[in-house]
């Protein structure tokens, strides 16, 4: 049989290994944490933190570095998967995660499918969901999509994208990379020559892979060193992010210029729009990455993906792309997140020994 970790493997760049980030902690995964997360709906960044970030790595580590498709952790529940937005990774990595513990799923993979082309309400669609499935996972073009089948679901409910708003399970993937990368930044106190400076190319304010991961990275005090946004706007903050940036204790920078600050990150966070109420709009052509570029020794990518020209395809067989890495992790991490919420956690063997 081939293992699930074999089938994860990117085939350009550095792979990433589980073990190194499960040996931090001895193999325990902070069981307590995710206990937390049972019956829970995720939404926005906001309402993780540092220690439950990092639990659910531990936890994705497990099922990564193990075949535990044999204990059907979710056996019996039916996930939801409803995107009334165009998705490749993000819906088929849920529907993956479910298959392979052994849940169900149901699709919407276009919302002109549904009673929405009938004029039908968001919130009147989760009424339905509640009868239909054990988990609902949506990604929706309106901000305040989330919001509004609340007012009627009473399922878990995980927010898959809503407009401008939030990507959380991306945030963890994203962050589930960097801990494989580099495991020391799991631990509270990070050795200083492991703590990272990070660059974000982009608007966090109206980009949602680039605020969740933003969100998390305010967390990660100790570990992330600094964090300096490249953007063309002079505040490309906004009002959702103002607040942690002004508590949080890691310096931030703002800059224009991509290429003076270039060869001080260690990481480079890069997507390619940022979403403008009803359409897309491309990064400008100054904040392109390629081989020219000038990366510092050992510097990593990170990218939500899909991409465009701002991440040349001439990257792909560099150290630098850890971006292929970092879509491999995605299963694994919404397996963990699934099974949180589900409450299955008692399903999985050697979560409490491994």
């Amino acid at each position: 049989m081939v293992s699930t970790t074999e089938m994860a493997a990117n085939s350009k760049g550095p792979r990433l290994w589980p073990e190194p980030l499960l040996a931090v902690t001895n193999g325990v995964v902070d069981r307590e944490a995710l206990a937390d997360l049972a019956g829970k709906s995720i939404l926005n960044p906001r309402q993780l933190d540092r220690r439950t970030v990092t639990a659910i790595a531990q936890l994705a580590a497990l099922l990564e570095s193990r075949n535990v498709e044999m204990d059907k952790p979710l056996d019996g529940k039916i996930a939801i998967t409803a995107f009334f937005e165009a998705s490749t990774r993000t819906r088929l990595s849920f529907e993956s995660a479910v298959l392979r513990l052994d849940g169900k799923v149901l699709s919407v993979p276009d919302g002109q499918v549904t009673g929405i082309a009938k004029g039908e309400s968001i919130a009147d669609i989760g009424e339905m969901f509640n009868t239909y499935g054990d988990v609902v996972i949506m990604r929706h073009p309106d901000t305040n999509s989330m919001e509004e089948i609340s007012k009627n679901l009473h399922r878990p409910l995980i927010n898959a994208g809503n407009g401008s708003g939030h990507h959380p399970t991306q945030a963890l993937i994203d962050w589930y990379a960097l801990l494989k990368w580099r495991p020391d930044l799991s631990r509270i106190i990070c050795p200083a020559d492991k703590q990272i400076h990070i660059g974000i190319i982009g608007t966090p304010g109206s980009m949602r892979a680039v605020k969740s991961f933003l969100r998390l990275a305010l967390m990660f005090a100790g570990s992330v060193k600094k964090i300096t946004i490249i953007s063309e706007l002079a505040d490309p903050v906004g009002l959702d992010l103002t607040e942690p940036i002004e508590e949080s204790p890691i310096p931030i920078d703002i800059t224009n210029d991509v290429h003076q600050v270039l060869p001080n990150l260690d990481v480079v966070y890069v997507n390619s729009i940022a979403f403008l109420g009803d359409s897309y709009r491309n990064l400008d052509a100054r904040y392109q990455l390629d081989c020219n570029s000038n990366l510092k020794p050992g510097a990593v990518i990170l990218h939500p993906l899909a991409r465009n020209k701002e991440l040349s395809v001439e990257l792909d067989d560099t150290d630098h792309n850890l971006y292929f890495a970092q879509a491999a992790g995605a299963v694994f991490v919404r397996q963990a997140v699934l099974a949180s919420v589900l409450d299955r956690l008692d399903r999985i063997t050697g979560i409490d020994n491994a």
